[in-house]
């Protein structure tokens, strides 16, 4: 009877020393997640301006094609 407290006893160690290796495991996890969520927020920002200064680069040379204000006629012509 005993021995099967013993085994028991350290049946539980085992796996109290189990839980606290997944709960440090767990939060390591989670921490990278969390650094990683950060990271793909900012470089979509990044890629939001990035697509916004294209969009202006795009409008800006349309308008140089076209021609400046200066060329235009006024609307009464």
């Amino acid at each position: 009877m005993a021995e099967e407290i013993d085994q028991l006893r350290r049946d539980l160690m085992e796996l109290q020393s189990q839980l606290a290796f997944q709960e440090d495991t767990v939060q390591s996890l989670n921490d990278v997640m969390s650094a990683q969520q950060q990271e793909i927020l900012l470089l979509r920002r990044q890629l939001e301006l990035l697509k916004q200064r294209q969009d202006e680069q795009a409008v800006r040379h349309e308008t140089d094609e076209a021609g400046g204000p200066q060329d235009e006629k006024p609307p009464h012509y």
